[in-house]
């Protein structure tokens, strides 16, 4: 898992790094600060979405599967409702705007950072699925600790780029 999370971190960095390079280099509109709106509701979700999965590793680690299981359940909530955010998002850039991929350079790297970091968001709701599942059918037991605590580095990298992903387009890129 760690070799993976630097893998991707470092993909990561390519696509901010891009969207550094272009900020204000669209020749037409429309442009960041013209279209986007803070994610607050979202980056909330997503972020307390770390601390419902370490209470789920809490529990697991006090052989409570059952209360893993609620836990896990309320992390994947909580990422589907960040990715919902995110789909009603461009949902509005696209028919209210006319900002799709193709539009101009914003909207190039803007869905291409974004779009990566909600693949990896979708991801990591499998991995919360199958523990959701493992949970309640009582088939994560005391041994399993370990990787599910491994599936919960996935989870929190996942939030930690979002920082970043925020940081980068809806702070600085506006």
């Amino acid at each position: 898992m760690i070799g993976l999370i630097v893998a991707e971190t470092s993909l990561f960095a390519v696509f901010v790094v891009a969207y550094l390079f272009y900020i204000g280099k669209s020749v037409n509109g429309p442009y960041p600060k013209d279209v986007l709106e803070l994610p607050i509701f979202n980056t909330v979700c997503l972020l307390s979405s770390s601390v419902t999965i370490a209470f789920a590793l809490r529990a697991l680690r006090r052989a409570n599967a059952r209360g893993a299981g609620v836990w896990f359940l309320v992390t994947a909530v909580l990422g589907a409702v960040f990715l919902e955010g995110t789909a009603s998002e461009w949902y509005r850039l696209i028919v209210e705007h006319g900002l799709t991929i193709s539009t101009n350079l914003f909207g190039t790297t803007f869905y291409s950072l974004v779009g990566l970091h909600a693949s990896h968001v979708t991801i990591g709701l499998v991995i919360l699925t199958l523990l959701c599942i493992f949970a309640f059918r009582g088939a994560l037991l005391d041994e399993h600790v370990e990787r599910a605590e491994i599936a919960s580095w996935y989870w929190h990298f996942v939030d930690g780029v979002w920082v970043v992903v925020f940081s980068v387009v809806y702070v600085v890129g506006r």
